[in-house]
C-alpha cells in the first residue's frame, strides 16, 4: 500500500510465515527448549513486568539461554508476542455447545443452553483473560489474532450470537457491542490491579485513597452520591455488579432490536 511516494509494508505475522525456524549454518538446536516453554515464559515475564519491561534479551535470562537460542525459534520479537496472544485467548473456557467436542473425545449431545447464558460465558472468560493478563488489552489490534485459539474463540461468539436470532447482516455489530464493552472494562479493570500490585497496596486501599482526594470537592458531589448506591463491600463486588448488569443491559438490546 502506497502513501505519496512511501510504501507502507505491514508488520509480517507469524501465521503467515512459512519458515517455523530460523537454521543458520552451523546452528544447531538448544536443548531442552521448544515453543511451549519460551512462551510460556513470555507470559510470565509480560504479567510480571508488562510490555515496557519485555525484550528478547530479559526473555533468553529467564530461560537461561543465550538470544540467539530464542531465535532459533522464533523469528522476531513480534512473532513471540502474536504467540503470546494466542496462548492466553486460549485459556478462556467457551461454551461446549458453540466450540464442539474436544478431538477424539466422545460427546453426548446435551440441550443447548440459552444464548444469553451462553453469552454470558463468553463475555465473562474474555473479561477474565484481560484482567489476569494486563499487557493483552495492548496486543490486540496491534497484531492479526488469527492464530488457532482466537479462531476458536471467534467461531464460538459467532455460534452463540446467531443463536440470538440476529440476522446475519447484525451479528458483527451485535458481536461489537460485547467486545467493546468487554475490552473496555477488562483493560480498565486489570490496569487498576496491576497498578495497585505494582504499589504494593491492595485494590481496597488505593480506592479508597483516591476517595478521600476528593471528598471535600464540590464538583464529586454527584459522583459520590453515585458510589454510595453503587453498593458493593470490595471493589471486587463492584466491579462485578456493574459488568453483570451492563452486559445484562447489553443483551437486553440485543433482544430488543433483533426483533426489528
Amino acid at each position: 500500500m502506497a502513501t505519496g511516494s512511501r510504501t507502507v509494508r505491514p508488520r509480517s505475522s507469524v501465521w503467515l510465515s512459512e519458515r517455523k525456524t530460523p537454521k543458520r549454518k552451523g546452528d544447531q538446536q538448544p536443548v531442552g527448549l521448544d515453543h511451549l516453554k519460551i512462551v510460556a515464559a513470555t507470559m510470565r515475564l509480560l504479567d510480571a513486568e508488562g510490555l515496557s519491561g519485555f525484550s528478547m534479551r530479559r526473555l533468553a535470562a529467564e530461560l537461561g539461554v543465550t538470544a540467539m537460542s530464542v531465535y532459533w525459534y522464533v523469528e522476531t520479537k513480534d512473532h513471540l508476542l502474536e504467540l503470546a496472544l494466542d496462548a492466553a485467548m486460549g485459556e478462556m473456557a467457551l461454551p461446549i455447545e458453540a466450540v464442539g467436542p474436544a478431538e477424539g473425545l466422545e460427546h453426548t449431545p446435551a440441550e443447548p443452553r440459552d444464548w444469553r447464558e451462553q453469552l454470558r460465558q463468553v463475555a465473562s472468560e474474555y473479561r477474565r483473560v484481560l484482567v489476569r493478563h494486563p499487557w493483552l488489552s495492548a496486543l490486540l489490534g496491534e497484531y492479526l489474532n488469527i492464530g488457532p485459539n482466537a479462531v476458536v474463540f471467534q467461531n464460538a461468539a459467532l455460534a452463540v450470537m446467531r443463536n440470538s436470532g440476529l440476522p446475519d447482516d447484525r451479528i458483527t455489530s451485535g458481536l461489537s457491542l460485547v467486545y467493546q464493552f468487554v475490552y473496555g472494562f477488562g483493560t480498565i479493570e486489570g490496569r487498576f490491579a496491576a497498578r495497585c500490585r505494582a504499589s504494593g497496596v491492595t485494590q481496597e486501599e488505593l480506592f479508597h485513597e483516591m476517595m478521600g482526594t476528593v471528598e471535600d470537592r464540590m464538583e464529586f458531589d454527584e459522583a459520590r452520591k453515585i458510589m454510595e448506591a453503587r453498593g458493593g463491600g470490595t471493589v471486587q463486588e463492584m466491579q462485578d455488579r456493574d459488568f453483570t448488569f451492563a452486559l445484562d443491559l447489553a443483551i437486553a438490546g440485543i433482544e430488543a432490536l433483533r426483533e426489528r
